[in-house]
């Protein structure tokens, strides 16, 4: 995981998601707050994110319209869900749709810090071993274990890149979006050209596929 863990906030009441962005970004995190079902699913599949936050009354797309198709494209960020909608009945159709937590509102500050953290812990736990095509990403020790047998190490950042690739494999991402959830200290996005360069120079040109125009995809491994 990066060092500052990133959070797509969905929130069409502009002065809540403000607080709430306010909130999490002193605690730490990097947060992209947007209003309107149609950014949340654009950012959702374009982008990389530790957790969304998501609310269920939105514009243009319903919250839990928003999250069948984040799952039904293969995106797995864990989705809390922060709604005024929060009867039993309500909060299993919200996990019942794919989310892993719903916190009904209005909710308390530290409540929710904590249930973040419980769901980055959780996260953090299943993805240190990533099954990629051709290989295993072990996070811990930053090593690729290939299909033949070889072990290629990565550095850190080589590391949090192909995670990032590894989380949604069918996903196309810009390279704004991983400067924004990777390369958080980077001054512009030149340096995600630099570090696809690296990852195929050890793992093999395929291993990092660019969609021209738009960005970069998983790849095969070597």
């Amino acid at each position: 995981m990066a060092d500052n863990p990133s959070v797509l906030l969905v929130e069409d009441d502009t002065a809540l998601a403000s607080m709430v962005q306010e909130l999490l970004e002193g605690e730490g995190y990097a947060v992209l707050a947007v209003h309107d079902g149609q950014r949340a699913l654009h950012e959702g599949l374009s982008g990389s994110f530790d957790i969304l936050l998501l609310d269920r009354g939105l514009p243009a797309i319903d919250g839990l319209d928003v999250l069948g198709r984040l799952r039904a494209k293969g995106v797995t960020t864990p989705v809390l869900i922060l709604s005024a909608l929060s009867n039993p009945a309500d909060r299993v159709e919200g996990l019942d749709r794919g989310a892993e937590d719903y916190l009904g509102k209005p909710f308390d500050v530290d409540e929710l810090l904590a249930r973040m953290r419980s769901l980055l812990r959780r996260h953090t736990a299943i993805s240190d071993a990533v099954r990629i095509p051709g290989g295993l990403l072990e996070r811990a020790n930053r090593t690729v274990t290939l299909d033949a047998g070889s072990v290629v190490a990565l550095s850190e950042r080589e590391c949090e890149l192909l995670a990032h690739l590894a989380r949604s494999p069918r996903q196309i991402f810009t390279r704004e979006s991983l400067v924004h959830t990777v390369f958080t200290d980077a001054d512009d996005d030149g340096v995600v050209d630099t570090y696809v360069h690296y990852l195929r120079k050890k793992l093999g040109r395929s291993s990092v596929l660019t969609v021209r125009g738009l960005g970069y995809r998983l790849g095969p491994l070597r």
